[in-house]
């Protein structure tokens, strides 16, 4: 008589699994656009006063880039532990870094404060390096959790729960905005109003710990230290045996970024800027604006959520090489919806968030099922975050720059993203479908 024997495996609940991965990315996005509008609004004149205001606003972006920079050492960083020491403590650590970061910024003194001139900006520009290294790992994490806990045939429906804390981040965050923008006055706003949503975020890493501590580990990575599989260098086993993988993967998501930073940073910076402006834009009071964002991202939310379900019906490749047809086609109609008032410009942003969410709602799916369970956390980490430096923090220097070339005209910022979109068009056609995947 023969016997086997198996490892069992525990799993965590269902409903612990979608909280927990989708704090974590709510806690990213609002950290993001916290930190984007307080560097256009309050930042250059608080921690990089000077007689230019315009080299202020610069310094105060280059400070915003560092995130960008440090992204990819997060995913190096973080991946390496989540595929050494498992999802869960490195889940933590990222939030742990990303949040901390973030309250210390509400805390730092400004380059106004007598003998903090030189200190405070550079203590900023660190803890947004920080931020940084927290998001670098925050986001694969989640997408592991969220579908190496999923049920066969639901890993794309779970993995847009992550997903969703973009749109969620950026309705929060910009709500915070509008809310102090109305209460208090600019010099309010000025004085301390602007820490407020910093400290606020908190509250939202608080509880955000409290879950992801309750987790226990990923089946996934359970059967992967039962079996001896745990590799001791992700990152050299990555790249030696999954380097078409890391490629792909990276383009896959380039037009996906590329469009979400173009529908947030480029649309408000088009849609505020005065209309007799050396570059002109349409003239929108900036509060009527964000307005107008929040309504589009709405339904980024929506398909975010309406995109799993579809993903798993017609294939994650299948879906996203039709979305990302819809994406180059919608750049060229840049110029006509942007020039049809204020029903063309709703339409715009309500057609571009839908087309967001459908694009980025199945790579919660799709990026980790590139790569084998030793190897996932690294190699969706470095493709995701490699992505946002290709298609997100050059995004708005490349579409202010092809705005003036334009003489004011979004033409060749709607030409620049149906170009981004070709080439993600590309990647897709050279990948494999990935739905019917063995986790």
């Amino acid at each position: 008589m023969s016997t086997s024997t198996s490892t069992p495996v525990t799993t965590n609940p269902r409903s612990r699994v979608i909280f927990a991965s989708l704090i974590g990315t709510s806690i990213e996005f609002y950290d993001f656009y916290v930190y984007a509008t307080a560097a256009v609004l309050v930042f250059p004149a608080l921690f990089f006063p000077g007689d230019d205001p315009t080299l202020s606003l610069l310094k105060s972006f280059a400070a915003f880039g560092a995130a960008f920079i440090a992204r990819p050492i997060g995913s190096i960083v973080f991946g390496h532990f989540g595929d050494r020491i498992g999802r869960k403590g490195t889940l933590v650590a990222s939030l742990l870094t990303m949040g901390v970061a973030t309250v210390l910024i509400g805390c730092l003194p400004t380059a106004l404060t007598p003998g903090w001139e030189i200190l405070a900006p550079a203590l900023l520009v660190l803890m947004r390096f920080a931020q940084g290294l927290g998001l670098g790992g925050e986001w694969s994490g989640a997408a592991l959790l969220a579908t190496e806990n999923a049920p066969a045939g639901r890993r794309a429906i779970y993995g847009t729960f992550p997903q969703l804390g973009a749109p969620i981040g950026f309705i929060v965050a910009n709500g915070v905005f509008l809310l102090l923008a109305t209460t208090m006055s600019p010099e309010t706003f000025l004085e301390w109003g602007w820490r407020v949503p910093f400290l606020a975020s908190a509250v939202l890493v608080i509880i955000g710990l409290y879950v992801r501590f309750k987790l226990i580990e990923t089946p996934s990575f359970q059967k992967a230290v039962a079996t001896g599989e745990v590799v001791k260098v992700p990152l050299a086993r990555v790249f030696r045996s999954n380097w078409r993988e890391l490629i792909l993967g990276t383009f896959i998501m380039l037009a996906t970024y590329t469009l979400f930073y173009l529908m947030t940073t480029y649309t408000l910076t088009y849609g505020t800027t005065p209309v007799d402006a050396p570059v002109a834009g349409l003239g929108f009071e900036r509060n009527t604006f964000l307005v107008m964002l929040i309504i589009g991202v709405v339904f980024f939310g929506i398909f975010t959520l309406v995109s799993g379900p579809l993903a798993e019906r017609f294939g994650r490749r299948a879906h996203l090489i039709v979305t990302t047809i819809a994406i180059i086609v919608f750049g060229l109609l840049f110029v006509p919806l942007f020039a049809a008032g204020t029903v063309g410009v709703y339409a715009l942003l309500i057609i571009g968030f839908t087309l967001m969410g459908l694009t980025f709602g199945p790579m919660g799916a799709l990026l980790p099922e590139l790569f084998p369970t030793n190897v996932r956390y690294t190699g969706s980490a470095i493709s995701y975050n490699v992505a946002s430096i290709l298609g997100a923090a050059v995004a708005p220097f490349i579409a202010v720059a092809l705005w003036g070339a334009a003489g004011g005209s979004p033409v060749l910022v709607g030409v620049y993203l149906s170009s981004m979109g070709a080439i993600t068009l590309v990647a897709l056609l050279l990948s494999k479908e990935t739905r019917d995947v063995d986790y």
